[in-house]
């Protein structure tokens, strides 16, 4: 499809069977037309019929629905509804004088029970504007015929949504903050590196109760493309599981068995591309019009060299550039990612609605949690990175919105790898403040934890952590110490000038220090994707092998190595929000090398931290004479320490207490109950700090919530252990 030189091709889908798309200008002004002539959606008022085929029309604003009155519970426990002329026909309530000496049961007036149609309505009414006011944002007109299809949609999934699901949605709307208690405790795992299959996982799950898990992410189990697959992030059905790993159904009865065990099941959405061998992708090459609209396919490379400009490559090495010729589409694909992983056209409303109907599918199998992967990608715009663009934030929220119609138990997560200053976006600034994502990666917490460790200076973790906006108080964020992903030093050169550093000196510094390049290093890591045109060299390597623990040859070295990890659990964990133990680091893994004697492995060195689960090792969980023995102790008492702690519910924010020693972090959080004071030495050395400025926060004689005594804070100084954390609770 040939387009002018002066229109985006992410911005030209007008109706879903055309080929012929409008420019942006055109949509720039027919927004505010949209939004006077769109009508709002109302509450429909409930059919008599229990058929789904006939879809009611969009009533005018003025026209309110008939809302129905709950009446009182009838024997058996189950509530009816009346209408409000049967409400007018009841008899009238006597008054006090004319009550009689013995209170009668009020009888139930003959009603139809609460419909399917009714729990829409009062949704539709609660997220109307989330949802169709966001959409008129970004499609304008379109909404008009965009609505009659999400409504049949919506209509559809929870008509089908099980009634075990739609009882935890009722308990969800009842806590709507259970994402954010201490209790939620994160673990993350590959499927089939865990545990085999999911029955294999099943069978796991005391091991994760053990632990104190609540939420369980699956990595990306999803149907992937054969061969080489991004980790699984190149997906061709989002509606089939991995053939190795077992059946929709075995994931479902999974979910069930979570749930049963207090678990919520997350697992990845890949947002922004599918695989090349997906069924949108093999229609596209054929010529079908429709699916060619949701790819963006360039006939010539006129429009990928000038958004080329501006773009930055993700991997740099082994998959340069973001466009790639192919043969049977007779096109430059956009391919942000890998050459077989082609980015989807957000521009066309038909793929905002396949996305709705993806959420709904997989939520009514169980899934509680959604991870957007590659969120920050999906909207283009020339002249910029097309990363972090408004739209995808309007369609952030109208995907919320529409899952929480149809399942409020139901939470997103961002997986929104940027800087801090766009990071709290993904959770919802001004007009979409606390209505996108409900949880975000911190990942400039897990970045400055590591820049800490390796250089003993908390400089530039307080001015990171300043620097970073206030999140809204209905959200939570998701804290890591590793994941199964590089580590990219995302530090900005301002932050870093205020600490009194150079950001690229910083970064160049990190890389060489993981890499084991650096004297002295105790680290034993792996560069990842260099960029010789930016200097930026990432990291792979596990939690234990980057703090030190492979390179251990003492046992001094062996204690010295786990006190790293423990402190970076602890500040994780003490954070507030919700801390992701990434599989094996409750053992203290260390590097896995075999990844390269695996072909669809080799040549990405991230597998390094993602090894087979060594249940070998973890039969030592309990034996405290081992480095297994003494993570996971000291990782289960960190936990049952968080989980009875109120002041880190994740509505209230850690607060940067600037310190007089610059090898410590200290950490407060005000709330209701009282002051919290996390202390951090982030050297081998003891650190001293002044007892006023403590005492000036959790008084004189704060208990260490970690280590169950209490402090005497009437002394001049207090002296940190080497690499020690501690947890300062103010007593009433």
């Amino acid at each position: 499809m040939t387009l002018p030189p002066d229109r985006n091709p992410a911005d030209e889908i007008t109706e879903p069977t055309s080929e012929s798309l409008p420019s942006e200008v055109k949509a720039t002004k027919q927004k505010a037309a949209a939004k006077a002539k769109v009508p709002r959606v109302t509450a429909v008022k409930p059919s008599t019929s229990t058929s789904n085929k006939d879809t009611p029309k969009r009533p005018s604003r003025s026209k309110k629905a008939a809302t129905p009155v709950k009446e009182r519970s009838t024997k058996n426990g189950s509530v009816k509804a009346a209408s409000a002329a049967q409400e007018s026909a009841k008899p009238k309530r006597p008054s006090r004088k004319a009550a009689p000496e013995t209170t009668l049961p009020v009888q139930a007036s003959p009603a139809s029970a609460f419909t399917d149609d009714d729990t829409l309505n009062i949704r539709l009414e609660r997220y109307r504007d989330d949802l169709e006011g966001s959409l008129t944002r970004v499609y304008g007109q379109q909404v008009e015929w965009l609505w009659p299809r999400l409504e049949r949609l919506m209509r559809r999934h929870l008509a089908e949504r099980p009634y075990d699901l739609r009882r935890l949605d009722e308990a969800r709307l009842l806590r709507p903050d259970w994402l954010q208690t201490p209790e939620m405790i994160g673990y993350v795992a590959y499927a089939d590196r865990f545990a085999g299959t999911l029955e294999g996982v099943g069978k796991r799950l005391d091991y994760l109760s053990a632990l104190g898990v609540k939420y369980l992410h699956l990595m990306p189990l999803l149907k992937p493309r054969p061969g080489e697959n991004d980790g699984g992030y190149a997906v061709q059905d989002y509606r089939a599981v991995r053939e190795d790993l077992g059946t929709m159904d075995n994931l479902e009865a999974l979910a069930r068995e979570l749930r049963g065990q207090g678990i919520s099941l997350e697992l990845d959405l890949v947002m922004n591309h599918v695989a090349e061998e997906h069924d949108w992708a093999v229609r596209a090459r054929a010529g079908e019009g429709k699916y060619r609209s949701y790819f963006l396919l360039f006939p010539d490379r006129d429009r990928p060299d000038a958004y080329e400009r501006t773009l930055p490559e993700v991997f740099p090495e082994f998959a340069p550039g973001n466009f790639t010729w192919n043969e049977a589409a007779a096109s430059w694909v956009w391919t942000t990612f890998n050459s077989y992983q082609w980015d989807l056209n957000w521009a066309n409303p038909n793929v905002f609605v396949e996305f709705v109907d993806l959420i709904l599918f997989l939520a009514n199998k169980g899934v509680e949690i959604f991870r957007l992967d590659a969120i920050a990608f999906i909207w283009k715009r020339l002249g910029t990175d097309s990363q972090n663009q408004p739209e995808v934030h309007d369609l952030t929220r109208a995907l919320r919105a529409a899952a929480r119609i149809v399942a409020p138990a139901v939470a997103f997560k961002a997986e929104a790898i940027v800087s801090p200053e766009n990071l709290t976006a993904y959770l919802g600034k001004r007009d979409h403040h606390g209505k996108v994502s409900d949880m975000a990666y911190h990942n400039a917490l897990m970045v400055q934890l590591w820049s800490s460790l390796a250089s003993g200076n908390t400089k530039l973790f307080e001015q990171t952590l300043a620097s970073i906006p206030a999140k809204p108080s209905n959200t939570t964020w998701g804290m890591y110490v590793r994941c199964h992903d590089d580590i990219g030093w995302a530090i900005s050169d301002q932050a870093a000038q205020r600490a009194g550093t150079v950001g690229a000196d910083q970064r160049a510094y990190l890389s060489d220090f993981y890499s084991g390049q650096w004297p002295e290093s105790f680290a034993r890591g792996e560069v990842f994707q260099a960029n010789p045109q930016t200097g930026d060299k990432r990291i792979s390597g596990s939690a234990a092998s980057l703090a030190g623990l492979e390179a251990a040859r003492t046992e001094a070295e062996v204690r010295l190595a786990l006190a790293r990890l423990k402190l970076l659990h602890t500040v994780t964990l003490g954070y507030g929000g919700v801390p992701l133990l990434y599989m094996g680091d409750e053992l203290a893994l260390l590097n896995d090398y075999s990844y390269s004697a695996v072909p669809a492995h080799a040549a990405d060195n991230r597998w390094l931290q993602r090894p087979l689960m060594d249940w070998a090792r973890a039969e030592q969980r309990h034996d405290i004479s081992t480095p297994a023995g003494q993570m996971f102790a000291a990782l289960q008492n960190m936990i049952r320490a968080r989980q009875t702690l109120p002041h880190l519910h994740a509505s209230i924010e850690s607060e940067v207490l600037p310190s007089p020693n610059e090898h410590t972090l200290l950490l407060r959080r005000s709330h209701p109950h009282g002051q919290m004071l996390g202390l951090y030495n982030f050297t081998p050395e003891f650190q001293a700090l002044p007892a006023e400025l403590l005492r000036g926060v959790v008084g004189a004689y704060p208990r260490d919530a970690l280590g169950g005594y209490f402090w005497n804070l009437t002394n001049a100084e207090v002296a940190l252990e080497p690499y020690g954390a501690y947890w300062l609770i103010e007593q009433g």
